[in-house]
């Protein structure tokens, strides 16, 4: 697992393996009596990242001290710049100490939560654990400082309110989760303040990592503030609390809330190398891993004298109490800050709690309350050199994260359930399909079957009638035999001979029937036959099919072909005819001999008029073959396998783009995927360059833009960029990326996807249309950058500064080219607008530029533009009053 780096220098450790900051050797501590008590240089050393920070706050005076010590100094002077405070021993000596953070008695609860526990409560963000402690005398703002909920007065809101607003205004709570629970350790005792019940709940240190957790210990996930505000309504309800003579409501207890973080992070994706050792394209996935951090927040039972608090009975026990466990405490930190072998934490329950935070892995912060009454200027003492002890103790900051086995498992099971899914619905589609099929072959073998059946009853009747026409026939011979029998029987022949003709003639008809009658049979039989062949599916009528299918493939496939060369015809006939026209136009302007090389005014309009007839013939040709071909068909051959057709088609979609009123119909037909896919497939150099042309056409138009940026369009012009060679390739590139630039949503973007350095990096091309269009990328970027800066929305140095394009622009801030030098004084001009950009535009050179434009550029808006702002950068003006330069 890859490591990391905490914002303030501290190295974070992998899930396994813990890698803790190694402490710094600690100085000794300063001898009493010394004029100013400073800590070690160690310990003031803001370099060392694991050291307690220590803040003293002074409490104003109360109403009782206002009466009593009227007449009396306060015996605290606080120096908040120096960050000292002096301790008055007397009249004309005092003692003076040095801390993190001095706080007056006028700091607001917001100053006291941003410089006490802000660092912190980032720190437990970034997944370390922290730890925010009040350390004071009964009465000297504890509880205020940490746990006043503000519910009057929202400034007043301390520290433990203010910590969860910014946590849960960080986190999310779809992936993440906070959870809190609420305890205090009255008298050796842990209570849990959330259920009463709980009231003597184990500490458990695990063996081996000595890290400390609390069985039992009631925990409430957060969603909101507003449950967050009722659990401490609910704790402060059930903390032990008393009325003494040094404070009507003294905490009798240490409160300790602790918050638990659970976060959900992506490792950082690693790109995979190639066997030559270049760098891959292909990305190695991110691993979810799951970061737990804690928050502790403890409110100290203050320390008291028995004689200044009055305390008696069950009271004085208390007390004796919470002295015991501040002296044990007392006791850790002298040892940490003394850099002994031993340290003791096991006298007491708070010091066990407190083990991670006093020497441990965790950010701690503490602040000391003091009060200004001399009458407790021994107590007063006493927390100020508590506080002093504290600020030589440093802890190993460290952090652990552990693979979020549960995350990963689940987004396994959704692409699981996905490929189910699909693999489903592809099996119906399947079986759609063979059902289709087969209602197809049952439908041909019932017509066949039809048709058959009706061939084979026309012939049936066709023979009956035949039959019957024989018979009447026969029938009709044998009544005109009847008759010549009896016409010769009454003339006297003989009937012999002439019933023997009829007989011989009776039976060649009969033998003639029965032969056709046979025929037939067989005719029927043969019929029947080829009808029983045909259905049965398994046997013939697949084979059938199956010959049908691939002929009517062959067919489409033929038919495509066809289309495809009717189009390509089509266009061709058109470009002839416009070809055609316009040397026509050209031959019939010509006819009058020298009429082109004469200035004469008549003979530019005509050329004018030619020209302009000749593109509006060009835009005609394209309109007419768009509307004779249609636009699903023109993007269908951008995918064709001949490389001529393909060619031809992306020309025509370049063409059709151009036109506003076309661009919306190419991007709904998936126009603009076809041309990016272009982009990434081929490396044919006519085929980019005309895509890069279509895709910088459609990239004039602002939803367009935000399209391209979507389906990744800038990191395929950028790969074509670097791979480019051809000055017009290159040229529409530049082109495309330029118009990208000037959109105000999609800065951002376009730095992260490379798109300003594969900009920079056309300029090796050197021809002056391609310089043309880098340098209105240039000047579109500068722009709305600062357009951004005025809003409030942007704020620090410039993109293109960060990105060295600072060199260039200066280099061509007067090039011959009068395209390249317009746009590269614009892109100057908004660059100087902003104070963050001045320090670096005068040490790169750009400041000369600046007042030359300001002197001599042709434009009166961008001369107006560079004198204002020469007037109002103050960085500039001094500059150019120390150099003593007019402008």
């Amino acid at each position: 697992m890859a490591s990391n780096f905490h914002r303030n220098g501290a190295q974070r450790g992998s899930a396994k393996f813990d890698r803790p900051l190694k402490p710094r050797p600690r100085a000794s501590s300063p001898s009493p009596g010394s004029g100013i008590r400073r800590p070690s240089a160690a310990a003031r050393n803001d370099a060392v990242p694991g050291r307690v920070r220590v803040a003293v706050r002074l409490r104003p005076r109360n109403a009782e001290e206002e009466m009593a010590d009227a007449d009396f100094g306060d015996c605290v002077e606080l120096q908040p710049e120096l960050k000292r405070l002096k301790l008055r021993r007397n009249n004309w000596d005092s003692d003076t100490y040095e801390f993190d953070e001095v706080l007056t008695q006028s700091a607001s609860q917001k100053r006291v939560y941003e410089v006490v526990a802000k660092p912190v409560v980032e720190s437990v963000l970034d997944g370390y654990n922290g730890t925010v402690m009040a350390y004071g005398q009964t009465g000297t703002g504890k509880t205020f400082t940490l746990g006043q909920l503000g519910e009057g007065d929202t400034s007043s809101r301390g520290i433990m309110v203010r910590s969860m607003e910014d946590i849960l205004a960080d986190l999310s709570l779809d992936t993440d989760a906070v959870t809190v629970s609420y305890l205090q350790l009255y008298m050796e005792t842990l209570q849990d303040l959330l259920n009463p019940a709980n009231d003597n709940i184990p500490i458990v240190e695990d063996p081996r990592t000595g890290d400390v957790s609390l069985l039992g210990a009631t925990i409430v996930e957060i969603r909101d503030q507003q449950s967050f505000l009722e659990l401490l309504r609910i704790g402060e309800a059930n903390r032990t609390a008393a009325n003494t003579k040094m404070n009507t409501e003294s905490s009798r207890s240490h409160a300790m809330l602790t918050v638990h973080i659970k976060r959900s992070v992506a490792e950082s994706e690693d790109i995979v190398s190639s066997q030559n050792g270049d760098a891959s394209h292909l990305i190695k996935p991110s691993k979810p891993l799951v970061r737990k951090s804690k928050l502790v927040v403890v409110d100290l039972a203050g320390s008291e004298r028995v004689h200044k608090s009055g305390s008696e009975g069950i009271m004085l026990e208390e007390a004796k109490s919470i002295n015991l466990s501040l002296s044990s405490l007392g006791k850790c930190i002298n040892a940490l800050a003394e850099n002994n072998t031993h340290v003791p934490f096991r006298d007491s329950k708070l010091t066990r709690m407190l083990r991670d935070s006093f020497g441990g892995t965790a950010r701690t912060s503490l602040i000391v309350t003091i009060g200004p009454s001399p009458r407790h200027r021994g107590e007063t003492s006493s927390t100020i050199l508590f506080g002093q002890r504290a600020m030589k103790v440093e802890n190993m900051l460290k952090i652990k994260e552990e693979f979020d086995y549960k995350s990963l498992s689940r987004k396994l099971e959704i692409q699981l359930d996905k490929l189910i899914a699909e693999n489903e619905r592809q099996h119906k589609s399947f079986e759609d399909d063979i059902e289709k099929i087969n209602l197809e072959a049952q439908c041909r073998i019932v017509e066949v079957e039809r048709s058959f059946a009706n061939a084979l009853e026309k012939e049936k009747l066709k023979c009956q009638m035949e039959y019957m026409g024989i018979v009447k026939e026969l029938e009709q011979k044998l009544v005109l035999n009847q008759d010549r029998h009896d016409c010769n029987a009454d003339n006297g022949e003989g009937p012999a001979q002439s019933s023997a003709d009829e007989v011989a003639e009776i039976k060649m008809l009969l033998e003639t029937e029965s032969n056709r009658r046979k025929a037939a049979e067989e005719e029927i039989t043969h019929l029947k036959r080829k009808l029983g062949n045909y259905t049965q599916p398994e046997a013939g009528g697949g084979l059938e099919i199956a010959k049908l299918h691939n002929i009517l493939e062959e067919e489409a496939h033929q038919k495509k072909k066809l289309e495809e060369e009717i189009i390509i015809l089509r266009s061709q006939l058109l470009q002839a005819n416009f070809e055609t026209e316009q040397m026509r136009r050209c031959l019939e302007g010509g006819g009058s001999g020298s009429a082109f090389s004469t200035t004469d005014s008549s003979t530019a309009q005509v050329r004018h008029s030619q020209f302009k007839d000749a593109a509006n013939g060009q835009k005609s040709s394209v309109a007419t073959l768009f509307e004779q071909v249609g636009l699903q068909k023109i993007l269908s051959l951008l995918e064709s396998d001949d490389a001529n057709v393909r060619i031809h088609a992306v020309k025509v979609v370049a063409n059709l783009a151009a036109e506003e009123a076309n661009q919306k119909r190419i991007v709904e037909a998936g126009g603009l995927t076809s041309l990016l896919m272009l982009l990434r497939r081929y490396e044919d150099e006519t085929v980019r360059r005309v895509a890069a042309g279509a895709i910088a056409n459609l990239a004039m138009n602002e939803a367009n833009q935000e399209l391209i940026m979507a389906e990744g369009g800038i990191t395929l012009l950028s790969m074509a960029a670097s791979d480019a060679e051809d000055p017009q390739t290159l040229r529409m590139i530049a082109g495309a990326i330029a118009n990208l630039c000037g959109n105000d949503k999609i800065l951002m973007t376009l730095r992260s996807q490379g798109g300003i350095k594969a900009l920079l990096g056309i300029v090796r091309c050197g021809h002056p249309d391609v310089l043309s269009q880098v340098a209105r990328g240039i000047a579109n970027f500068a722009k709305c950058e600062s357009r951004a800066s005025n809003q409030g929305i942007k704020t620090g140095r410039s993109i293109l500064i960060e990105d060295g394009a600072l060199p260039w622009i200066v280099q061509n801030a007067n090039n011959e080219a009068a395209p390249i030098r317009r746009h590269i004084e614009l892109a100057l001009c908004h660059l100087a607008q902003h104070e963050a950009n001045a320090k670096d535009m005068i040490s790169g050179g750009a400041l000369w530029e600046l007042v030359r434009i300001s002197r001599d550029c042709s434009r009166e808006d961008i001369r107006s533009l560079a004198h204002r702002t020469l007037s109002s950068i103050t960085t500039f003006k001094s500059e150019l009053r120390r150099l003593r330069v007019d402008y």
